[in-house]
């Protein structure tokens, strides 16, 4: 993994990558550390107090719209019909990979024992789904290097990490400090 300096990605950095891969909890960490607002799309996505029930587009579109426009943010998420926008406005980006068994390892704990954690749904409605399961185990995979194209041609200073080992090193690189719950 070649890391660039954390400077290198600006004042506002998007964070893409599979379900579960640690997306969320690395936006909070990187926003601390450089004084930006986090912002989770699926929470632009999805409504509170639910079981990830889906905003309408119009609603949705317009929140991530409004996040962009900000001077500084670390943003977590993917929904590919949002990205051009954002990649017009993001000064660096982060893509983050693991084994599609240890995102699905990482969703069952998540979704089951992390109750509070960092980018859940406000009201904690949160349960097994088997959508989400076949998503991680069987779409998710067959989509990495169509993102890796995707990112890599937005032509912004990218920072590429592809297992949880190398996440443990970007954190200790940039000293980041993980947040595991709101």
């Amino acid at each position: 993994m070649d890391v660039l300096p954390l400077s290198a990605l600006g004042e506002r950095i998007m964070i893409c990558g599979p379900s579960n891969s640690g997306k969320s909890t690395l936006a909070v960490a990187l926003a601390n550390k450089i004084g930006a607002e986090p912002f989770h799309v699926d929470l632009f996505r999805h409504l509170p107090n639910t079981n990830w029930e889906q905003r309408p587009d119009e609603e949705f579109h317009a929140l991530h719209d409004a996040a962009i426009l900000r001077e500084r943010w670390v943003m977590d998420g993917n929904y590919s019909s949002l990205m051009p926008q954002r990649f017009a406005r993001a000064t660096g980006v982060i893509l983050l990979y693991d084994s599609h068994w240890a995102n699905f390892r990482r969703y069952l704990w998540r979704t089951l024992f992390q109750k509070d954690r960092v980018g859940a749904l406000a009201g904690n409605q949160d349960s097994l789904k088997w959508e989400m399961i076949r998503w991680i185990l069987v779409v998710q995979p067959t989509r990495r290097e169509r993102d890796r194209t995707r990112v890599r041609a937005a032509g912004l200073p990218l920072v590429e990490v592809n297992s949880m080992e190398e996440l443990k090193r970007l954190y200790a690189e940039w000293g980041l400090t993980r947040q595991l719950s709101v």
